[in-house]
């Protein structure tokens, strides 16, 4: 396999502030963890450039990114919301981590990889159409949904969302658009409330959208049930063109922002799931993006199993989780 990996250092750029957990060590140690694995010089790196705010406006309200832009510029502690800390670096950032997400899927649809990560920040699924959200400035994979409709004329796309936080701004954006099925597994109730199995979509995208809440101290084996019965059916029942991931890793049992016992070898587990659904419908188009994540070391060496998933190497059991 080839897979396209996104990260930049200007990443790092952007301050939360002292304490606040969507930090940028989080990227450091991930990336410094990655840089040590022997494999690491296999994927084919991509370059994040600033997205162009066409592409942004086709998911959000100008004037959101208007205030983002002055937030920043003027020196403000926040965006909309007390956790969304901004700095004077924030605006760009968040350009690049959608841009960088879009470099990476230009990437795979022109056939020079076969799937890509972007290892990016600030993390974006929280994001609605007019209003900064739980971390996030920009929807990143929203964004890159409507590229994949409007530039690459993809008429079928499936987002899987496996944050322990569910994706109310991506459920929002296409819960009325046949086209993208969102499937999202996260705690429930649990941040930002949303979520319930009875959402399933609206209007024209009734069915499109498919929550399997999942309670508080549920591990390996829960998701297992949930992917075997719902999550798998569902995307062979619909039979998706490309499979985006907003791939959070804090469902990761050490993780202090949830409680789901994920293992870490369990995120090897569904990535194998779902390149095997991207195979059958899809050519093998896959492509994941970072979303949340908070025990830097439970979040290096889960990003780390995912990325390795994708390049298939052999050394990678990922059909026997365990912990790690």
């Amino acid at each position: 396999m080839n897979t396209a990996f996104c990260f930049d250092p200007q990443f790092l750029e952007h301050d939360t502030g002292l304490g606040h957990p969507e930090r940028a060590d989080r990227l450091n140690a991930t990336i410094v963890h990655l840089r040590q694995q022997p494999w690491f010089q296999q994927l084919l790196s991509v370059k994040a450039i600033a997205c162009d705010l066409e592409w942004i406006h086709q998911i959000h309200d100008p004037a959101l990114g208007q205030r983002a832009e002055s937030a920043c510029r003027t020196g403000l502690p926040y965006l909309d919301t007390p956790d969304v800390a901004v700095s004077a670096a924030t605006y760009d950032t968040a350009l690049l981590a959608a841009g960088g997400l879009i470099n990476v899927i230009d990437e795979v649809i022109a056939g020079r990889a076969d799937n890509g990560f972007a290892l990016v920040r600030p993390p974006g699924h929280h994001a609605e159409y007019n209003a900064a959200l739980g971390f996030c400035v920009f929807n990143n994979i929203a964004v890159a949904a409507k590229y994949l409709q409007r530039q690459h004329g993809l008429e079928k796309i499936l987002i899987l969302d496996w944050d322990v936080h569910h994706g109310n701004g991506t459920q929002h954006t296409f819960e009325s658009d046949p086209s993208v099925f969102f499937a999202s597994l996260h705690q429930y109730p649990h941040y930002p409330g949303t979520g319930a199995r009875s959402e399933t979509g609206d209007s024209r995208g009734k069915g499109a959208t498919l929550n399997c809440p999942m309670s508080a101290g549920a591990g390996d084996s829960d998701y297992t049930d949930a992917f075997v019965e719902k999550i798998l059916p569902a995307i062979d029942r619909f039979s998706p063109e490309v499979i985006l991931i907003s791939a959070g890793f804090d469902a990761h049992q050490a993780d202090p922002l949830g409680a789901i016992n994920l293992s870490t070898n369990y995120y090897g587990w569904m990535t194998k799931r779902l390149l095997e659904m991207a195979d059958k419908h899809a050519g093998g188009r896959l492509i994941s993006v970072l979303e949340g994540g908070y025990d830097l070391n439970a979040l290096a060496h889960s990003v780390s199993i995912h990325l390795e998933t994708l390049l298939m190497t052999e050394s990678n059991d990922v059909d026997s989780p365990r912990v790690l």
